[in-house]
């Protein structure tokens, strides 16, 4: 009687096991389509294309943008490697090697987010409201959400001010505090325009906010480097663009949704 009990435990557990689901080779498989999106890195999650959210990149094509004052996408400086866009180091500083890129297409009021990843001494940014002027830089008309290996500069740079760190609108309006990720670990920057109305958000943080055109605005103008500039945010809306300013920078899941 218990040899025969035995028996048909064995053969229980047996059934059992042989009728137990394979495991998924993708883990995501296995995931609510949600969640797996999630995970996914340069796609769109469903709740993202019904809020009409657009993708910048893939992961794989740079079809969507342009080097700035070009008809094409440099052939050098720039490159993607396993669903990255990375900016080459070159050592070039704000000449660049590549030069900056930007979109194709113009956006006036939207939410722009972008994953980024800096290295040791990393320098780069994200200008909107791009104008492409000839024999000029990007930065003489584009604001820009600074992207800096912060601590690194601090120590070496003595001249270097709150509105030259990651998250600040270069030379305008200062980073209050550093909310960045360590070095080498990935960031998210959010970037939202409505109006006139701005906002620069690291990591979910709002870092800072203003009103392009009133009465601090021009301001902080006057007293900046761009004051010199009159096409700088002179314009509604432009392209957005990436910088190469000759320092190694990673950038990837880059989206944006018209407001």
């Amino acid at each position: 009687m218990l040899r025969s009990t035995i028996h048909l435990i064995l053969l229980a557990l047996f059934t059992a096991c042989g009728n137990a689901p394979d495991s998924p080779e993708n883990p995501t498989d296995a995931m609510p389509p949600e969640q797996a999106a999630e995970i996914a890195e340069n796609v769109l999650t469903p709740a993202e294309v019904s809020e009409g959210w657009q993708l910048l990149f893939d992961g794989e094509s740079t079809d969507k943008w342009k080097g700035y004052n070009r008809d094409g996408f440099p052939n050098q400086g720039w490159r993607v490697e396993d669903g990255v866009l990375m900016v080459e180091h070159s050592g070039t500083e704000e000449d660049g090697f590549g030069g900056d890129i930007i979109t194709k297409e113009s956006f006036e009021n939207f939410e722009l987010k972008v994953d980024f990843a800096l290295t040791d001494t990393s320098n780069s940014g994200i200008f909107y409201l791009v104008q492409e002027i000839e024999d000029t830089p990007i930065w003489h008309s584009s604001p820009e959400y600074q992207l800096l290996d912060d601590e690194t500069y601090k120590a070496t740079y003595d001249g270097l001010t709150d509105k030259q760190l990651t998250g600040a609108n270069y030379d305008l309006h200062a980073q209050p505090e550093n909310y960045s990720n360590p070095i080498g670990e990935w960031n998210t920057a959010r970037i939202i325009k409505n109006g006139d109305h701005v906002q620069h958000i690291l990591n979910d943080e709002l870092v800072i906010e203003y009103n392009l055109g009133d009465e601090d605005w021009k301001a902080r103008y006057a007293a900046s480097k761009f004051s010199e500039y009159t096409t700088y945010a002179s314009v509604k809306k432009g392209p957005i663009g990436l910088q190469d300013h000759g320092h190694l920078c990673k950038f990837k899941n880059i989206k944006i949704r018209e407001l």
